[in-house]
């Protein structure tokens, strides 16, 4: 299967005080921490945002949504400096990806997402996608699919971190 993401970017490894700014963001509803969150997203992802039209941040299912109270990457996205368009959205509930193993991330997300009619107005563009945590990746293809579907001529990811595996 092809990627879709054509260059990303995150702040840096989800570790240390990056993972618990993003704990405390995400879990604690620290919402005050995005703004400075996202400025340092602009600062080191200025390549990924240069030339885009449009940020689009990673949807939650709407139960979560309400469960949680506000959607994370929204929050990152309204500070990124370009216009935030909500141009796809989950259809089906999925299992955190936190709780699985990479091999079942892929799955657990497949046909996820789907294209809003404001994805129409993001044809023929370039957009990045927006959210807090990439491990795998499958999330973010997984909504770029959806984007590549609408239309856009690239997408691109930026988060505020990135789980770093390392091998023995």
């Amino acid at each position: 299967m092809p990627r879709r993401i054509a260059r990303s970017r995150a702040v840096g490894e989800y570790a240390g005080s990056l993972r618990a700014i993003v704990h405390a963001l995400k879990y604690d509803g620290r919402r005050s921490l995005a703004r400075r969150l996202a400025e340092q997203m602009r600062e080191h992802g200025h390549t990924i945002l240069e030339g885009a039209h449009a940020v689009v941040p990673v949807p939650l299912h709407a139960a979560r949504r309400r469960e949680r109270g506000f959607n994370q990457a929204h929050d990152l996205a309204r500070h990124l400096g370009l216009p935030v368009v909500h141009a796809i959205r989950r259809v089906r509930p999925t299992v955190p990806q936190v709780s699985l193993a990479a091999a079942r991330r892929h799955g657990n997300v497949r046909g996820a997402f789907r294209a809003t009619r404001g994805a129409r107005d993001l044809a023929g563009t370039i957009v990045v996608l927006v959210d807090d945590v990439s491990t795998t990746g499958a999330t973010l293809e997984a909504c770029a699919r959806a984007l590549d579907e609408a239309g856009t001529i690239e997408v691109r990811a930026l988060t505020a971190a990135r789980v770093v595996t390392r091998r023995p």
